[in-house]
């Protein structure tokens, strides 16, 4: 693999990407948790997925996609191969139509709602504050506050493993409770068109605040975190299932049931990734022994090992 490595490497090099060795990854993530990988590579263009991925597959080299991190959790004995980043360096948007807004899957929610604002487009609002990226919004479909990225996505462009591009249109995407046809398909979203209603830009911003200031006062933003840490099961709440089994306050070390927000698993400072998945454990076992309900994790869990 470290031939593989070194092959990958040196084309991001070419195409000029950031390729950095034995990068850590909790710098990655929103949890702060998280070993170093082989190698990480920051994707600066529709050209280098269409090249870099499939090299990866070529040549057998395990890879990860990273958006913002914010719905991970990373194994802090960390991963072999390679990890790309869509970020920053491939974050544009723009507008067409005067109310669908274009954005690459490196797009941050929160600027890509800003656009919305500056060009007085509506229907965006719930997923201000959301701690993501397009991508990762499309992909599990993202949502809050009575909204979800289904209701506004017009259509995404992706690419499989192979650096074969097709477009979907909003009846092919197979969106359902935080999931997508990308959920299982392997393919990697590129950018998608947003479609949004012209609305007041003073009616839009007060929303938007209002919906930021709920978040503040009810969630507990002021420590790591990758946001809600279980689905919503059906007929209940997973943070009112936790509150009422006693959980909340529990921890393991340093990853702890969050005070503020049962929903929430938090890392209070230097929490490890099996100090989090015992947690989630204990949670899990001790709301369907005493509820009946089984939890799912909505965080993906990031590990090259079987667990």
């Amino acid at each position: 693999m470290d031939t593989g490595i070194e092959i990958i490497s040196g084309e991001a090099a070419k195409m000029g990407c950031s390729a950095e060795k034995n990068a850590v990854l909790k710098n990655y993530t929103t949890f702060r948790i998280g070993g170093k990988c082989s190698l990480l590579v920051k994707l600066n263009s529709e050209e280098s997925f269409l090249k870099l991925v499939p090299l990866a597959e070529q040549l057998k080299v395990p890879y990860y996609i990273f958006g913002k991190g914010s719905n991970l959790i990373v194994d802090s004995d960390g991963l072999n191969g390679v990890v790309f980043v869509v970020g920053k360096d491939f974050s544009g948007i723009s507008l067409k139509n005067d109310n669908i807004l274009t954005c690459m899957a490196g797009a941050a929610l929160s600027q890509i709602c800003i656009s919305a604002l500056e060009n007085s487009l509506s229907g965006l609002e719930f997923a201000y504050g959301i701690p993501g990226t397009l991508g990762g919004a499309v992909f599990m479909n993202a949502g809050a506050y009575g909204g979800e990225m289904k209701d506004v996505i017009l259509s995404v462009k992706a690419m499989d493993k192979q650096g074969n591009i097709k477009e979907y249109s909003a009846d092919e995407l197979g969106f359902s409770y935080r999931r997508s046809r990308f959920t299982d398909s392997g393919e990697i979203i590129l950018s998608a068109d947003i479609r949004l209603e012209k609305g007041d830009p003073a009616a839009i911003k007060e929303k938007m605040d209002k919906l930021m200031e709920q978040r503040r006062s009810k969630q507990p933003l002021e420590f790591p975190s990758a946001g809600s840490t279980f689905k919503r099961p059906e007929g209940s709440y997973a943070s009112l299932l936790i509150e009422q089994c006693g959980l909340k306050g529990v921890h393991v070390g340093d990853a702890e049931v969050s005070t503020k927000h049962s929903g929430f698993i938090i890392n209070k400072g230097n929490a490890s990734f099996s100090q989090l998945m015992e947690l989630i454990r204990i949670v899990k076992d001790t709301v369907k022994e005493k509820t009946g309900y089984v939890l799912e994790c909505e965080p993906r869990i990031i590990t090259d090992k079987d667990i």
